[in-house]
């Protein structure tokens, strides 16, 4: 009975309002789809979002036949959570260990290749960071990132250069995460920088090697949350060293695994590449 123009908000506020109180009524649950614009937000109107209990994202590489499902809003549980899937010829299949496949076999052997681990939702997940440094052909050299804050990676550069002592500044700069996985948080600065080094020196970090934690501008390496889960997963994982935020060493190490602590980058410059 609205006389309002079809896919205005308070048509859509009515829609969504009755959908939301029949699965009330009826103690179902009910599924709305929706598209997403380019830059990965829900189109049109976000009076949707408020109005249902959860939100969930699909995200996939067209390369890769995992997907994503991500939940950005959960008024039942922690949001943020993330689980993997694979399409089979039964449809949607679980992936039990979600690290193993954002992994290469030959990571550790490739120069400009490292293991981190990250934090998602409520879980550690083991990713691979890529780094290709190559001389810049033009007059402004590239810094491009895919799966990491793009921002942050000249950030990242300009502390290279400040205290370490190593210039990119005649060099395009290229990082990628292993999987199409987008990470927010700032644990994988160091991955970034040493996989960058690597990439430079053409010169592999080492085998079976993890490294998290977040880098300051006056070059320091800054603990983050989780520290005991990051490492606890990359020795369930078969990882045998680690480089990590000095803060985040535990008193009691896992099992298999040699925990290095570094107060700054040129500490983590030494352990990986001495």
């Amino acid at each position: 009975n609205l006389t309002s123009a079809p896919g205005s908000v308070a048509q859509l506020r009515e829609c969504v309002g009755r959908v939301v109180q029949f699965a009330k009524q009826r103690g179902i649950a009910v599924l709305l789809i929706g598209h997403v614009t380019k830059e990965g937000a829900i189109a049109g109107p976000r009076v949707v979002e408020h109005m249902v209990d959860t939100v969930l994202y699909f995200e996939n590489d067209p390369a890769s036949r995992f997907t994503i499902v991500r939940a950005v809003k959960n008024r039942f549980g922690a949001s943020n959570e993330m689980g993997v899937f694979a399409m089979t010829e039964a449809g949607f299949r679980e992936v039990r260990n979600p690290s193993a496949i954002f992994l290469t076999d030959n990571a550790e052997h490739n120069p400009g290749s490292i293991v981190s681990v990250a934090w998602e939702g409520s879980r550690p997940l083991l990713v691979e960071i890529q780094s290709l440094v190559a001389e810049a052909s033009g007059n402004y050299p590239k810094r491009l990132a895919q799966g990491v804050d793009q921002s942050r990676l000249a950030l990242l550069v300009a502390v290279l250069q400040r205290h370490a002592g190593i210039s990119l500044a005649n060099d395009d700069v290229f990082i990628n995460v292993v999987g199409g996985l987008r990470i927010a948080e700032t644990a994988v600065d160091l991955p970034v920088m040493l996989a960058s080094v690597s990439s430079l020196r053409d010169r592999a970090c080492g085998k079976r090697l993890v490294t998290f934690g977040e880098v300051g501008l006056a070059g320091e390496v800054r603990p983050v949350r989780f520290g005991t889960e990051r490492l606890a997963e990359a020795a369930k994982q078969g990882y045998q060293r680690a480089i990590v935020p000095r803060a985040n060493v535990p008193k009691e190490l896992p099992g298999g695994i040699e925990v290095i602590g570094v107060a700054r980058i040129n500490d983590a410059l030494d352990a990986t590449f001495a």
